[in-house]
């Protein structure tokens, strides 16, 4: 399989937060935020994989402002790493300020998502070799991730996640 870049699984969704999309506040609600968060991972999951994709977990999300009615809003999702059949996609969440166009980012996220054949059964995917530093960051960073996820799962005995044992541990 070729490897891939996480520049070819970019995917980038701008859209315009509607009255009927927000809480008393008038700011976006969250479900409708990880919804929008959800559509990007599974793009661009497709994108690396060309095959069908489920969202296996929601592994981080972080709300860090609000998002008031009318603000524009750019969801930006890309593959960081693939293991043998899943993919972690991160996530990035920007509003533009309607004066100066500025952008601020308000949230991001971390999703795994699993390639599956017509009934449902995982495949193999091409691995990622990332490029930028921060993706080289966040690759480097999901094996660790996917640990901790095994291991609060139930499905990894904290004693062979070498990557996580290595951060405290020489």
């Amino acid at each position: 399989m070729v490897a891939k870049t996480p520049k070819e699984s970019l995917t980038v969704l701008t859209d315009l937060v509607l009255p009927g999309e927000t809480n008393y506040l008038d700011n976006l609600f969250g479900g409708e935020l990880l919804a929008r968060m959800d559509r990007a991972c599974s793009i661009a999951a497709r994108r690396h994989s060309r095959r069908i994709v489920v969202t296996a977990s929601v592994n981080h999300v972080s709300f860090t402002k609000s998002v008031p009615v009318g603000s524009v809003v750019t969801v930006e999702a890309k593959v960081s790493r693939a293991f043998r059949s899943s993919m972690e996609i991160y996530v990035d969440v920007w509003i533009e300020d309607r004066q100066s166009g500025e952008r601020t980012q308000v949230n991001e996220g971390i999703y795994t998502f699993v390639a599956v054949d017509e009934t449902g059964k995982p495949v193999p995917i091409a691995p990622v070799i990332p490029e930028t530093d921060l993706e080289k960051t966040r690759f480097e960073g999901a094996l660790r991730r996917k640990q901790l996820s095994l291991i609060l799962a139930g499905k990894l005995a904290p004693k062979d996640a070498t990557e996580l044992k290595a951060l405290f541990f020489d």
